[in-house]
């Protein structure tokens, strides 16, 4: 066998109450595409900080074609040929492709010469970018390719992917495939990262599984079944969510000719939206990242005020409400952006608990925080959702990507909520943890709740959701029974195919 690309030998990193990893050994072949599993919480994050420089192993060792590799920041490692696309986009909306990507270099050519290039490599690649177009007017698609084309530029010999396809549409993850196909035919490694274990079946040679900060095995991805991969990550068999039989009541929640601007330059206005949700419906509404989400979550939540009658709960018209007065009536949101929108990230976990909670869990007093109560709460939500956290005093900051989404998503399913409104509720959610939140979802619309879930993983929608209204440039088509809907008809709807809904009523 050849020499490995990388080889990781006993790697370490431990941070206080925490070990994050221990005794991590394996290696990456050249040109071979392996995958790196794992829970919320196993060490995946940290390992690849680790090879990519942002962080600096306790012990071990790793070697790059035989060569002693350690990296002291990020800047060495890119001049070792190696490269990382992260989950969150680093890219200034403000600014061109061309200027975006300048910046992400050393020394950057003529932006004329760089354009030249962009166009080039993004041409060879089949991701067609054009440099001039100001990145707060593309697709979160199109500012993926801004990352991605950015790698290319620098040869890498080892590309780095973390969560790569979680904003795509299905016919987005296919164009990116067959750019990870040509990078590894050309000898390129890829390291990827994603909790979608059947798109690592279908794109990685090998895989490697991590739990608690361990090596606990590796496998063949298309020799395993996803089933199977979960379950060496979590150490037990994993839990299919089960919808129980309900039938829908009178109307939750309606919407009747919504159409407001977006708070920020480059976000999506709302165009005419209708939509109806009942008493014990889970609507499951798609689209890709930046075509109105956040709007639509703006205006269910109270943040964006509307007239009085565009928003209305159970016939009561509440769009001049703000998000306290409509939590009161039961109306609860849970926003994709965890750290900053859903979680103020330096607060403690009991404090986070008590920013929305401090009305329906009645932790307040005559003007007085109950803090026991509100602490109470936080250590409910930790048992319930199997929140990995030494305690309700950690800040929210302190936890992992995932682990902070249960934290999130639990302290709103525990207050009994009339209406919920989620949006990407199980993003960067390892197998088992995102079960447990569609079951809870599930279980909520049971008890009586009108859920809107809005995600871009269609396997959740197509899971949880009795009825889908697809998203796209702020418009809303018409919902549809999710039973009978393919996958593709929903990527194409998420796409913008004007009329789908049409040519299928």
């Amino acid at each position: 066998m050849s020499q490995p690309l990388l080889s990781l030998k006993g790697l370490t990193k431990a941070y206080p109450g925490v070990i994050a990893n221990n005794e991590i050994s394996f290696d990456i072949g050249e040109g071979e595409v392996h995958a790196l599993l794992g829970e919320n919480g196993a060490g995946k994050s940290t390992l690849v900080k680790m090879i990519y420089g942002l962080v600096k192993p306790d012990s071990g060792g790793m070697t790059l074609r035989g060569a002693p590799y350690a990296p002291s920041e990020p800047r060495v490692a890119r001049a070792d040929g190696i490269a990382m696309v992260f989950q969150h986009f680093s890219l200034f909306d403000a600014l061109n492709v061309a200027e975006n990507i300048a910046l992400g270099m050393e020394n950057p050519p003529a932006l004329r010469d760089l354009a030249s290039r962009i166009r080039e490599v993004s041409e060879t690649y089949g991701l067609p970018l054009d440099p001039f177009r100001t990145v707060g007017d593309l697709s979160a698609g199109e500012r993926q390719r801004v990352e991605i084309i950015r790698c290319l530029l620098q040869d890498p010999k080892l590309l780095i992917m973390d969560e790569p396809t979680s904003v795509l549409t299905p016919q987005e993850v296919e164009i990116l495939f067959k750019t990870l196909q040509q990078l590894k035919a050309e000898g390129t490694s890829i390291l990827y990262i994603s909790h979608k274990l059947e798109e690592i079946r279908t794109l990685c040679d090998t895989a490697t599984i991590l739990r608690l900060g361990q090596v606990v095995g590796d496998c063949i991805p298309r020799e395993t079944t996803a089933r199977q991969m979960a379950e060496m990550m979590v150490g037990s068999s994993l839990k299919t969510p089960e919808r129980s039989g309900r039938t829908l009541g009178p109307v939750a929640l309606d919407i009747t000719g919504l159409s407001v601007s977006s708070p920020t330059e480059f976000g999506t206005a709302l165009k005419n939206l209708h939509l109806i949700v009942r008493v014990g419906e889970i609507l499951g509404i798609g689209g890709v990242a930046g075509n109105g989400q956040e709007e639509l979550l703006g205006v269910l939540s109270g943040e964006i005020t509307t007239d009085a009658g565009a928003v209305k709960m159970a016939g009561q018209p509440i769009g001049r409400m703000g998000p306290t007065a409509r939590r009161q009536l039961g109306v609860l949101t849970a926003p994709e952006e965890r750290l900053g929108h859903a979680a103020a990230p330096d607060m403690s976990l009991t404090e986070n608990a008590l920013l929305t909670g401090v009305v329906r869990e009645r932790l307040e007093s005559h003007g007085f925080l109950k803090w026991g109560a509100a602490r109470g709460f936080a250590e409910r939500i930790i048992q319930a959702f199997d929140v990995r956290t030494p305690g309700p005093e950690n800040a929210a900051r302190s936890l992992s990507g995932g682990n902070l989404q249960k934290f999130v998503i639990g302290r709103e399913v525990l207050q009994d909520p009339k209406v919920l409104v989620v949006n990407q509720p199980t993003w960067g959610v390892d197998a088992a943890a995102a079960a447990s939140i569609r079951q809870a979802l599930l279980d909520l619309a049971a008890g009586g709740a009108a859920v809107i879930c809005i995600s871009q993983d269609l396997d959740e929608l197509m899971e949880i959701a009795d009825n889908f209204a697809a998203l796209n440039e702020g418009r809303l088509s018409e919902p549809r029974p999710t039973e009978g809907l393919s996958v593709d008809e929903i990527g194409l709807m998420m796409g913008g195919a004007h009329g789908m809904e049409v040519a299928h009523a």
